[in-house]
């Protein structure tokens, strides 16, 4: 199996961020000639340098070029801090170094595929060629050499060569020429310690070397003026690194991490933070199993309460309790109903004599209370527990999770792994007298308690594979351990030096790397390996993307952080092709796939909390609450693309209406209120910016929402929906299912003449370029109100603004292929772009010279506009051959909170139905009581209609009863909002297309509409 990679806009931005900064550097190869160091000694023993005619060994040397003197340093900061607007970041008051830039890229959302990607368009644009990835450990070194094998034929399609890329070792020292020496994209991996520590080998960067012609390879590493790659540098750059750093001659330093130093930022171009990565579902979605000791105090007696069973009967509970046997007292697992009886079932143990009678159970919160009073909750144990007993529960529990995700994933083709991490190899593994292994505390408990829960599995129908996959795996081969491997071949604790909680044991790492894709095979025959144990050190450098469950089974310290205890299973999970199960791919189903539960020793709240703090401190410079001040200086774009910069009366403006409209309550925090208006489509602003709202909208969300960011309690969806085969078989829901399932093909067939005729009208009516020019502000420092205003510079006053006549134009020495940008990013013909820039007026043309970079953005965005409208007005549905089976609605696997997103129903094709907002929950209970309504249904995610926009999924399918309204079959799309002004160009454009979809497909039959509630569906319906 082979991992497949994807090309996704955010690591494209990434590397966009960075290459634009020196746009106007022109595309340049130099070559020198390189020291050719001493050749050998006389017979006197002096070294001579001489070399023979007959020698055909090329010195020529490759090295990337200097910043052309046109990139003055005032031109270079202007360059990132028009580029942190576009990013939403703070633009920069001066260069921090020549040249220093950050780019913070969340765990998990692929940071070595991105500065990998980067390398590629620095020498695509620029012809640079050489660079150097500093490491802070052999741990994240391993990674990163293995990321570059992974992608090299992925990005060798992309552009046409291979990165040569190899690690760094002082006793392979003919690398280094070969970096020099090669004119193609070399890399050098190289952790810090290999010129940082003060042991001899280490000092050999900077040592004459016989072997080396009495050469110093850090001599011949400067000279190809390299661009140097921290990664990690909150671990990488203490004061020492960054002074031998210099040695290393960079022509640049990029920073690429999660969790850079806050006081190590320098000039930020791309933030890609952990909550943006969490909330547009670039990483997994977080859920907590977690495990409370509650019941010291009232009793001793031992009860676990594993989960709390929902459905269609009365609710059941799973408790764990004490059993006596013929021989000893053991653990016995039980599904119990409302009045069992714990003493008659415990084989009569004292334990349980007072009042172990269950008297209610409850799905509401999850909770059993026994007669005589003691309530627990879902995840509670109480009694007596010893360490032993704990690290069985939280083992029972991750195999309960995973078996539950493998159930889910299994038809899917998406193998489930779970990651145990350890602190000593021998609670796994031990040796006997003659050297044999054997299992230890842990692999014991876990094969009694997998074989306990696989022979009481309850088997669904149509889940035959599955059962056949789990039978043909045996326990003692489902299970391995990942640990260092002594000469003898023996698993052996990992070697942690002091004040360090991750090791760089090579062999470790090596054997996790070389079996990642073996791991993601599901063949059981290949690879039957479901459950990993690892030692607790080996938590940094490599992750798994299939890895669901996490269990950490010792006791958190402090130094060991949560993120980076969930670290290791962020990434998004592929399939059995080796395909990301992304956007792209699931669409809103993102995080219905893609949850990573963690089984902790603590209860959901404390880790909760303990993950939340984490992440805050990560997101720290967010701002935390809504201000004014948060909305002055920032940019904001209408819907015609027009971009203006929100002044302090437009800010005052927003604020006053957020109040008004109750979004904001009077600490500045963000209301339910606003969070429903979101969900809905309804959010409306201060008039002045009410064009552009969306911007308004980011702006707001870029405040940090703990309540976003709150990982899921894994116990709390307590409500899987089960589809109803009476109504599935309904005659009226197989004539609406017969009507809506047909797929269809769009044809666009728009004219080229008429497109350019329009970009020309636009680009006359619309383009506007900002000229540069210089401006001089004079301005006062009246009084002093607080350290905070002498930080930010708000105490000084301006007096007066006075911008020179003469505006700067660009140089002729900077070359711009103005059609051949036009041309990449717009995906039309060199001969119509030609055409367009022919046709507009000299005057808007003119403005080129005034600002390249801001002519190309914005001409190509309002090209691209007239495209998209071009293509909607002239899109043709036809009816292909392929339909939908009813497979869409038994595949998924969808769950909620009753109460909160889920609710009972009776005429859905579910037993419950998932609401995504109060205006859903609304029209669905309408729907539900409805005389009219034979049957109804939310469709998943898996129906869909393609558009040149991107996948549109309709909310609702309805049928009426015949004879009650006059459009029978209905498909319904629900908006809070029906001011068309408020619906965005993309999702008009794909209701548009749905619009032409069911005209293609039913002839008129189904009548396909926007409404806003239950009233506007029959004012349709009966019209």
């Amino acid at each position: 199996m082979k991992l497949r990679f994807k090309h996704q806009k955010f690591q494209a931005d990434a590397a966009k961020a960075v290459v634009d900064v020196f746009a106007g550097q022109p595309y340049l190869t130099p070559s020198y000639m390189m020291d050719k160091g001493y050749q050998g000694k006389t017979m006197e023993g002096q070294e001579y340098s001489q070399m023979s005619t007959m020698d055909e060994e090329d010195f020529t040397g490759w090295s990337n070029h200097k910043i052309v003197p046109e990139l003055n340093d005032r031109l270079i900061l202007e360059h990132i801090q028009k580029i942190q607007r576009e990013n939403q970041i703070e633009p920069s008051s001066k260069l921090e170094g020549r040249y220093n830039l950050t780019i913070e890229m969340e765990t998990g959302v692929g940071k070595t595929y991105t500065y990998i990607k980067t390398m590629y368009e620095l020498n695509h644009a620029y012809g640079w060629s050489k660079f150097i990835v500093v490491v802070p450990s052999i741990a994240i070194r391993e990674g990163v050499y293995k990321s570059f094998q992974v992608t090299q034929e992925h990005f060798a399609e992309e552009y046409g060569k291979k990165i040569r890329f190899f690690i760094y070792n002082s006793a392979r020292l003919t690398e280094i020429d070969r970096f020099a020496s090669d004119n193609s994209i070399n890399v050098m991996i190289i952790n810090s310690q290999a010129f940082n520590a003060r042991g001899k080998d280490a000092r050999r960067i900077y040592m004459k070397l016989d072997e080396f012609r009495s050469r110093r390879p850090i001599d011949i590493i400067a000279k190809t003026n390299p661009i140097v790659i921290i990664d990690e540098p909150q671990s990488v750059e203490g004061k020492k690194t960054k002074e031998n750093l210099k040695q290393f001659n960079p022509l640049m330093t990029l920073r690429y991490s999660a969790t850079h130093k806050r006081d190590s930022i320098y000039n930020m171009v791309y933030q890609l933070d952990a909550m943006e990565a969490y909330n547009k579902r670039l990483v997994k979605k977080i859920a907590v199993k977690g495990i409370s000791e509650s019941g010291t105090t009232a009793t001793e007696s031992y009860v676990y309460l594993e989960s709390i069973n929902l459905s269609k009967a009365a609710p059941t509970a799973t408790i764990q309790f004490d059993y006596k046997g013929a021989n000893s007292i053991r653990k016995i697992t039980k599904t119990v109903e409302e009045g069992y009886n714990l003493y008659d079932n415990s084989g009569n143990m004292e334990e349980y004599k007072e009042g172990f009678v269950i008297s209610r159970i409850d799905g509401r919160d999850d909770s059993v209370e026994f007669i005589n009073g003691i309530k627990i909750y879902a995840g509670d144990v109480i009694g007596k527990v010893s360490e032993d007993q704990l690290r069985r529960i939280q083992i029972r529990e991750t195999i309960l999770s995973h078996i539950q995700r493998e159930r889910e994933l299994f038809y899917k083709g998406i193998k489930v792994l779970s990651l145990f991490f350890i602190d000593e190899v021998a609670k796994y593994k031990q040796y006997d007298d003659a050297g044999q292994p054997i299992n230890g505390i842990y692999a014991d408990i876990f094969e009694e308690e997998y074989n306990d829960i696989i022979n009481n599995l309850q088997i669904k129908i149509g889940e035959d594979d599955y059962l056949r996959y789990l039978s043909s795996i045996p326990v003692h081969k489902t299970h391995a351990g990942y640990f260092s491997i002594d000469k003898k071949g023996k698993m052996i604790n990992s070697k942690v030096l002091r004040k360090k909680t991750t090791t760089d044991d090579v062999d470790a790492y090596d054997l996790i790397m070389k079996n990642k894709e073996l791991l993601l095979d599901r063949n059981p025959e290949k690879s039957p390996v479901r459950f990993i144990f690892s030692h607790s050190a080996l938590r940094e450098g490599w992750d798994n993307p299939n890895v669901f469950q996490i269990c950490t089974l010792k006791q958190s310290s402090s130094e060991v952080r949560k993120r980076q205890e969930v670290g290791r299973g962020l990434r998004l999970c592929v399939n059995q092709d080796g395909e990301r199960m992304d956007t792209n791919v699931l669409g809103n189903d993102v995080h219905s796939v893609n949850i990573l539960t963690v089984i902790a020793s603590e209860s959901y709240d404390s880790f909760a909390k303990g993950l939340q703090s984490e992440i805050a401190e990560a997101v720290a410079d967010r701002p935390h609450a809504v201000t004014a001040e948060l909305f002055i200086g920032k940019v904001i774009e209408d819907e015609q693309g027009n971009e203006q910069v929100i002044t302090s009366d437009m800010a005052h403006a927003i604020y006053y209406d957020l109040i008004m409209s109750r979004y904001v309550d009077r600490k500045g925090n963000l209301t339910d209120k606003y969070y429903g208006d979101k969900a809905n489509g309804e959010i409306k602003v201060a008039e002045e910016v009410a064009d552009s709202v969306n911007s308004v909208i980011q702006i707001i969300d870029s405040v940090y929402n703990s309540r976003s960011m709150c990982p899921e309690n894994a116990r709390s969806n307590n409500i899987e929906l089960h589809l109803d085969e009476n109504k599935l078989a309904m005659p009226e829901f197989k004539a609406l299912w017969s009507k809506i399932n047909s797929k269809t093909a769009y044809v666009v067939d728009f004219d080229t003449e008429e497109l350019i005729c329009k970009a020309i009208d636009s680009l006359d009516r619309k383009l506007r370029v900002s000229k540069i020019y210089f401006k001089v502000e004079t301005g006062v420092l009246n009084e002093i109100k607080s350290k905070e205003a002498l930080a930010d510079g708000s105490g000084f006053l301006k007096e007066k603004a006075e911008n020179y006549g003469r505006t700067v134009s660009v140089s002729s020495r900077v070359k711009y292929d103005l059609i051949g940008k036009l041309v990449d990013e717009t995906n039309l013909t060199r001969k119509a772009i030609v055409r367009i820039l022919q046709g507009i007026q000299p005057s808007v043309f003119n403005q080129f010279k005034d600002n390249p970079e801001e002519f190309i953005i914005k001409a190509a965005a309002l090209i691209n506009d007239e495209k998209a409208t071009a293509i909607i007005e002239h899109i043709t549905y036809n009816v292909t051959d392929d339909r939908y089976g009813t497979e869409v609605f038994t595949d998924p696997t969808i769950k909620g909170r009753l109460g909160v997103n889920a609710m009972k129903a009776n005429k859905h094709l579910y037993d419950h139905i998932i609401y995504d907002s109060t205006n859903e929950q609304e029209f669905a209970e309408e729907l539900d009581i409805s005389q009219d309504v034979a049957v109804y249904v939310k469709l998943p995610d898996g129906f869909y209609i393609s558009t040149p926009v991107g996948r549109y999924n309709p909310d609702w399918a309805i049928a009426f009863y015949e004879g009650t309204v006059k459009h029978i079959y209905f498909v319904a799309e629900t908006k809070g909002s029906m001011n068309s002004m408020q619906l965005r160009l993309i999702e008009e454009s794909k209701i548009h297309c749905a619009r032409e979809h069911f005209k293609a497909i039913s002839n008129g039959e189904v009548v396909y509409d926007v409404v806003d509630g239950y009233k506007s569906l029959l004012d349709i319906v009966t019209r």
